[in-house]
């Protein structure tokens, strides 16, 4: 009664939701070892591989979670919300963190190999203001979504979930990834930039 009173059917807080989805480990451990090969090699096609693909997610899912599903989430009744959420969520444990990562570390690398840190380089400035979007950007990412979207997965575990609460940790998640989302329009503006020097 209490499930149905507070918008959740009864079977959702019955059934256990994995917070990480253990299937999807060695695809993280791939993209963990890839990455940091090509770092610790210094392997510029793989470096460039690592920053462009993650970066290119990492882009995409924030535009995408912001602007398409954030609307749609919006709307959806506080059931069709929750079970949404059960099924997406979880796999965002796993590929936010990853693609970060990936942008990130093989991004420093690339920039150090180019000598584009350098304040001589001609693209130093650019890639310091890089540096601050990005790093406000993983602030949000790792600081505020990945909370967010870890908590609406430990209420959703509870034997009677709070309905309203997922309705406002899913509205953080979609507000913050549209924040990032314009974000990274600054940062394609950034690197296009820094890529036609």
């Amino acid at each position: 009664m209490v499930h149905e009173a507070q918008g959740v059917q009864a079977p959702l807080g019955a059934r256990h939701i994995q917070v990480v989805p253990l299937r999807g480990l060695p695809v993280v451990g791939l993209a963990v070892i890839f990455t940091a090969a090509a770092v610790a090699g210094n392997w510029r096609w793989a470096l460039i591989f690592c920053h462009v693909v993650g970066g290119g997610l990492w882009t995409a899912i924030d535009l995408f979670v912001g602007l398409v599903l954030g609307p749609i989430i919006g709307r959806l009744s506080l059931p069709a919300r929750v079970e949404f959420t059960s099924r997406f969520m979880p796999k965002m444990v796993l590929i936010m963190p990853t693609v970060v990562m990936m942008t990130l570390a093989a991004g420093f690398q690339v920039a150090l190999q180019m000598g584009n840190l350098a304040p001589s380089s001609v693209n130093h400035a650019w890639l310091i203001v890089s540096f601050v979007v990005v790093g406000v950007m993983a602030v949000i990412a790792l600081g505020i979504l990945e909370p967010a979207n870890i908590a609406v997965l430990f209420e959703m575990n509870k034997p009677a979930p709070d309905a309203e609460r997922i309705g406002q940790l899913m509205k953080r998640f979609i507000y913050t990834a549209g924040v990032t989302g314009a974000m990274q329009v600054a940062t394609l503006v950034i690197m296009t930039r820094v890529g036609s020097q």
